[in-house]
This record gives C-alpha cells, sequence and structure tokens, in this order.
C-alpha cells in the first residue's frame, strides 16, 4: 500500500510540475505580447505595396505608451471607456505605421501616420497637402495585381515614392487621381489624435472616413485617439507568395524580416 501511495504522490508531483511549466509559459507569452511585442496579420490590400495580404507583422507595444488597447486577445474592449488614459504617452511620428483599435468596429487596423497633433490634412484631386503644402511624389512604374478578396479581377494602378515632412519615403500606389477619396479635408487634427492612411490610397478606408454610429461596418475611423493606438509595426516578420506567376500581373514574392 506505501507503494502504491508513493507512486500516486510521485504521479500527482509530475503532473504539479507540468502545470507550473505551462502556468510559467503562459505567463511569460502574457507579459511579451502585453508589454513588449505582439504579431498581427494583415487583412487587406489598404497598405500595398508596403505591406502585402497575408504578412506577418511585428509590433512594438512599448511604442507609444500603454493604455487599455494594449491589453492582449481583445480585453481592452471590456474595460469601460471612462478607463481612458496612457502610461509612459509618446506621439507617434509623421511615417510611422502603427496599430490600432477601432472602439466601434472592435478590430485592429494598421495605416501609416500622415498627420499629427494639430496638422492640416487635405486631398485635392489626389495630392496630399499638409498644413498647405503639397506633399512630392515621384511615380516609378504601373503595376497590374488581383485583389485578395476578388482573384478573378484585375487592378492597375501608379506605384510612386511620397516624401512626407521630415524625410520619411515611402511607396504608395494611386489607381487615379479621381477617385471617391481623391478630394477630402480639410482636416485639422485634434491634439489627442493623428490622421492616418493608407498606402493603397483608393483602396484604404482611413481618416479621410469619419466613422458612422449607427452603422460602424460602413464608417471609416476618422481621427485616432492616442490612447487607440496599440503599438509601431516594426518589421515584417514572415510571409508566403499568395499569386501565381502570370503574364502582365505584378505579383510579390515572400519576405522574411523586412523592416518598415
Amino acid at each position: 500500500m506505501s507503494i502504491i501511495k508513493r507512486m500516486a504522490g510521485n504521479a500527482a508531483g509530475e503532473v504539479m510540475d507540468t502545470v507550473r511549466f505551462f502556468a510559467g509559459v503562459a505567463g511569460v507569452w502574457l507579459i511579451i505580447i502585453t508589454f513588449l511585442f505582439a504579431p498581427f496579420h494583415i487583412p487587406s490590400e489598404s497598405m500595398q505595396p508596403s505591406l502585402e495580404v497575408g504578412d506577418r507583422v511585428l509590433v512594438s507595444k512599448w511604442a507609444y505608451g500603454y493604455s487599455r488597447h494594449s491589453l492582449p486577445l481583445g480585453l481592452g474592449y471590456y474595460v469601460p471607456e471612462s478607463v481612458d488614459f496612457r502610461l509612459f504617452p509618446r506621439t507617434p511620428e509623421r511615417g510611422d505605421v502603427v496599430v490600432f483599435r477601432t472602439p466601434a468596429q472592435q478590430r485592429n487596423l494598421i495605416k501609416r501616420v500622415i498627420g499629427l497633433p494639430g496638422d492640416i490634412i487635405e486631398v485635392r484631386e489626389g495630392r496630399l497637402f499638409i498644413n498647405g503644402v503639397i506633399v512630392e511624389r515621384e511615380p516609378l512604374e504601373q503595376r497590374t495585381y488581383r485583389p485578395h478578396a476578388r482573384p478573378n479581377r484585375s487592378v492597375t494602378v501608379t506605384a510612386f515614392t511620397e516624401t512626407l515632412p521630415g524625410g520619411v519615403e515611402h511607396p504608395i500606389y494611386e489607381q487615379s487621381d479621381f477617385e471617391a477619396l481623391d478630394n477630402a479635408g480639410p482636416f485639422r487634427i485634434p491634439a489627442d489624435s493623428v490622421f492616418v492612411m493608407g498606402d493603397n490610397r483608393d483602396s484604404s478606408t482611413d481618416s479621410r472616413v469619419p466613422p458612422n454610429p449607427r452603422s460602424p461596418a460602413n464608417g471609416g475611423p476618422g481621427y485616432i485617439q492616442l490612447t487607440e493606438v496599440v503599438g509601431r509595426a516594426e518589421t515584417v516578420m514572415f510571409t508566403f507568395k499568395r499569386c501565381r506567376d502570370e503574364a502582365g500581373i505584378y505579383c510579390p514574392t515572400g519576405r522574411v524580416w523586412r523592416g518598415l
């Protein structure tokens, strides 16, 4: 009987050791994705060509401080909106690619910071103006790609290199300068917010589109409050080639640890 008791005690001890091990792993994982880094998946073409559908992006949670939306697994949505604060706050820089929450739609979005608090942003006939000054863009080439959601059709765009005030250069796509959001604003950005846009300018619902309280799914994010910013996208961890080679169709290759 004593042998059986010892065996049972050893088995119970092994089970508890295993439970403590996995609890420790889960605890470390929660600390990392809450305070340091978290992976995000790119679901749409709104940030092409910088980010492609299927990219896995590593986001630094500490870059701009912490708010209720820094909590993992969407727990921030269950924290009362009255708990609206940031610890160690820092304002994003123009040109940063940021992940933010949209409380009305309860999902994550990723866009590029174009305007900072106090800026005036306007789009006129497809051209971006910041504080009354046109933002320079240099044409690169025309590209035709197949949208992820509708792979049987194709979209032709012109790729540009855009240079923001301060010297940040990044690529953008434009279908034309006469699309739905190519005349928008002017927008004066509040003191506690930033203005974001997708790099795929004519396929992005961004700060040019105000929220729609009656139908959140049909609205945009509008200004992004700093408490809604989750972190800064640092790099594409990896992505697989998601399209087939076709004559005349642009098909980006897979990428690993490519900076933004």
